[in-house]
């Protein structure tokens, strides 16, 4: 599988993590570890994932309060829970708060694998990647390059400009809760 998607891959255990890390790079995605939720829901304010894969037992913040969080301003990105909870409440827990796949503790990598490349052949395009341009009148945004066209001229955006315009074309002709906006743009820290 040669896509080159970024992962974010929140683990807290040090040793799956790093086999997790190794296998999905092996298989030609761009993989980010975070050793807690609190890091990973940073790294996702930060940078844009195509698909993210978070066990459920995490020190800081769990895995479910993170995809809680995420949903709350990314309604599209594909999550993966991992997790050695294997109550069937756990796994409609993990369902309501956004999942699109639930994965139990001990698989196989094949097997994750496989669930990964099924959730993307559902949730992208046929290119294998949702284009990232958003049309609003006269403008053009894209959000992969941080560029705003307007009326045939390149604007570069900051990232945190760009994390708010992309944010508000996700979720167009919606009313969009102001701290998930600023949850969106500066993180907890507001």
């Amino acid at each position: 599988m040669s896509n080159k998607l970024n992962i974010l891959l929140a683990e807290d255990d040090d040793n799956l993590g790093l086999l997790l890390n190794t296998f999905l790079k092996a298989k030609g995605f761009h993989v980010d570890l975070a050793r807690n939720g609190s890091i990973a829901y940073q790294m996702f304010n930060e940078k844009s994932y195509d698909f993210l894969i978070l066990d459920v037992m995490m020190p800081e913040m769990d895995g479910f309060s993170l995809a809680k969080e995420i949903r709350e301003t990314d309604k599209d990105v594909p999550i993966l829970f991992l997790t050695a909870k294997a109550l069937k409440e756990d796994k409609l827990e993990g369902f309501a708060v956004g999942a699109d796949d639930y994965l139990t503790k001990p698989f196989s990598m094949e097997e994750l694998l496989a669930r990964i490349t099924a959730i993307l052949k559902r949730t992208k395009s046929d290119e294998g990647k949702t284009a990232a341009v958003y049309k609003v009148g006269r403008f053009s945004f894209d959000a992969d390059k941080r560029v705003i066209n307007i009326d045939g001229e390149d604007v570069k955006l900051t990232t945190k400009e760009n994390h708010l315009l992309k944010l508000l074309s996700k979720n167009k002709n919606e009313v969009l809760d102001r701290q998930a906006a600023l949850r969106a743009i500066w993180g907890d820290d507001n």
